[in-house]
C-alpha cells in the first residue's frame, strides 16, 4: 500500500504528461539548420542541455520537424542563445511556413554564416555554437534526443567570464533569457554564489 505523502504535496497523474502542471527554468535557444534548397532555418528550443562536462550539447526535437530532418541530413546544426531584448524575434522564428513554404518570421532576426558547419548563427546573441551531429536517440515518445559535438564556440565580449569581472556584475550588465515552461519567460540578472559542499567533485 502506498505511503501517505508529506503535507503540502499533491500527486500528478503520470498517465498524462506532467510538464505543464508546474514551472521549470530552461534556456531558450535558436537551433539553426539548412533547408534542402540552401535557405537557413531556425527553430526555438528550450529542452537543451550540455551532455556531460566535455563539449557535447543536446536538444529534444521530433522527426516530424525540419530541424531534425536537416540536422540528420547534414550531420550538423548551430545554436544561438538570444538575449532578452531579442525575445520577440526569437518567438517569430517559430512562425508557420506560408503557402510558398517560407517562414516569414525568420526576417525578424539577422544572421551571419557559420564558419565550420553548414548553417547560420543569429547576430547579437550572447553565445553561438557550431555543432557536428554526434548521435540521435529516437524513442522518447514522439521525440528524439539530438546530440552535437561543439566544433566552434563564440561569446559576446560582455558575456564572457574572466578574472577581471565579478560574476554578478557580468550578469547584471548582460542578463540571460530564460524560458519558464509552460509559456512564460524571465530575465536573469541577479545571482548568488552557490554554497558548494567542501570537497565536492564534478
Amino acid at each position: 500500500m502506498p505511503q501517505q505523502l508529506p503535507a503540502g504535496l499533491v500527486e500528478f497523474d503520470t498517465a498524462q504528461p506532467i510538464w505543464d502542471q508546474f514551472f521549470m527554468v530552461a534556456p531558450l535557444v535558436l537551433v539553426g539548420t539548412v533547408e534542402t534548397d540552401g535557405r537557413a532555418d531556425l527553430a526555438p528550443k528550450h529542452m537543451v542541455m550540455p551532455m556531460g562536462w566535455q563539449n557535447y550539447i543536446g536538444f529534444i526535437c521530433t522527426p516530424r520537424h525540419r530541424t531534425y530532418q536537416n540536422a540528420k541530413r547534414d550531420n550538423a546544426f548551430t545554436m544561438s542563445f538570444p538575449r532578452p531584448a531579442q525575445l520577440v524575434g526569437t518567438s517569430l522564428t517559430a512562425s508557420p511556413r506560408d503557402h510558398d513554404d517560407v517562414k516569414r518570421g525568420l526576417a525578424a532576426v539577422s544572421l551571419f554564416p557559420a564558419r565550420h558547419v553548414p548553417g547560420s548563427l543569429v547576430e547579437g546573441c550572447y553565445i553561438a555554437l557550431e555543432c557536428r551531429l554526434n548521435r540521435v536517440i529516437d524513442g522518447f515518445g514522439d521525440n528524439s534526443l539530438m546530440v552535437g559535438s561543439v566544433v566552434a564556440a563564440y561569446g559576446a565580449t560582455d558575456s564572457v567570464r574572466d578574472a577581471e569581472h565579478d560574476d554578478q556584475e557580468l550578469l547584471a550588465g548582460a542578463p540571460l533569457l530564460a524560458y519558464l515552461q509552460p509559456g512564460r519567460w524571465a530575465q536573469i540578472g541577479m545571482s548568488y554564489s552557490f554554497p558548494f559542499a567542501e570537497g565536492r567533485k564534478k
